[in-house]
């Protein structure tokens, strides 16, 4: 029988080989991304983790964005397979749209990363966070300052699987105060492309129609809860209206201290970016699916088509608690505090 001591010896001299044998056909390997919409903030800092995800083995990177266009984004994977790609990262605009593609790759051998947004395709590889549980943090946190009253709520593009994975979970936790009639939901909108300006249209609208009766606002994101805020402002309900978002954007986490948005959701795009670096490398070096760490099926969307996932868990970010994500060197102490008022928010005090 084997010592200990030769058993360790031996998977150690297995993981080295494998971590040789993915940077050793590093040079071979071309991981192209597919942005959906690369203006919002939030995905430079998933890009540069990608990056960094990749530059541990030395594969190449090359990117397009569709612009918030989903036949665009169409053309941009067809380009990105023309110019090398033999691994494919999709942050896709519309998850029916990009079937098309992704059908292409997997005919071509490339595999397939869906990059936080669900596409069903069963040859896809799905890395994001527990979408459903993002929603339950959402509503957990405007239900604890607002259990009753008058709720709208500002999703996210129809043609998005998050929008309803969120809504999903906030209705979840929402649910037993509407049912009892505690909550009244006053209004609900899905958002093309989650903008900003199209979520302050729509909250401007819900506004007009409640005549500025509503005492919170469930936004699924915190580029939209700029616009929403924006809304509530004009009618001198910023600060009294609860809103929540998601991302962790700097602009949010300052609006927490303000006191103007009550809850981000924070998913260390970080993590996520460098996990989808290191899973393409792996891809593209031969790794099957499943062999990758923390790999489990998930069947969660409209056809419940089941694909490989991996689920990272979220933070829900308020006054009580913004030293965290300041301590993990998200953003700095001086931006989170910007114009914040002493006594305001005890943190920046």
């Amino acid at each position: 029988m084997k010592s200990t001591h030769a058993l360790l010896l031996g998977a150690a001299l297995l993981a080295s080989v494998s971590v040789m044998s993915v940077a050793a056909m590093a040079k071979d390997i071309v991981v192209g991304v597919s942005w959906s919409n690369f203006q919002e903030e939030r995905w430079k800092t998933d890009e540069a983790a990608i990056k960094a995800g990749l530059a541990e083995t030395g594969a190449k990177y090359i990117s397009a964005d569709a612009q918030a266009s989903p036949t665009k984004q169409l053309a941009d994977v067809e380009s990105l397979i023309s110019k090398g790609a033999n691994v494919l990262v999709i942050l896709a605009m519309d998850s029916e749209a990009i079937l098309p593609a992704v059908k292409k790759a997997s005919d071509e051998g490339i595999p397939v990363i869906a990059y936080d947004r669900l596409i069903e395709s069963p040859n896809v590889l799905y890395l994001t966070f527990d979408n459903v549980g993002v929603g339950r943090l959402m509503a957990k946190a405007i239900y604890a300052v607002k259990p009753a009253g008058n709720y709208m709520f500002i999703k996210g593009d129809k043609g998005d699987p998050n929008a309803d994975f969120l809504f999903s979970g906030i209705t979840e936790i929402l649910k037993p105060a509407m049912d009892s009639g505690k909550i009244k939901d006053v209004g609900e909108s899905y958002t093309d492309g989650w903008k900003p300006d199209n979520a302050q249209k729509e909250a401007e609208q819900l506004l007009t129609k409640n005549n500025n009766k509503v005492d919170a606002a469930v936004v699924e994101n915190d580029g939209m809860a700029g616009g929403v805020v924006a809304a509530l402002t004009a009618q001198g309900l910023a600060g009294v209206v609860p809103v929540s978002g998601q991302d962790g954007d700097h602009a949010a986490i300052n609006r927490i201290a303000l006191g103007t948005q009550t809850v981000s959701i924070w998913k260390d795009a970080r993590d996520l970016g460098k996990l989808a670096g290191e899973s393409a490398a792996a891809l593209g070096a031969g790794k099957k699916m499943t062999d990758l760490p923390g790999v489990k099926p998930f069947s969660g969307g409209a056809k419940h088509v089941t694909v490989n996932s991996v689920l990272l868990t979220p933070l829900a970010v308020t006054k009580a608690n913004l030293n965290v994500i300041v301590d993990k060197g998200w953003i700095t102490k001086d931006e989170v505090c910007a114009g914040v008022k002493k006594g305001m928010t005890a943190y920046c005090d």
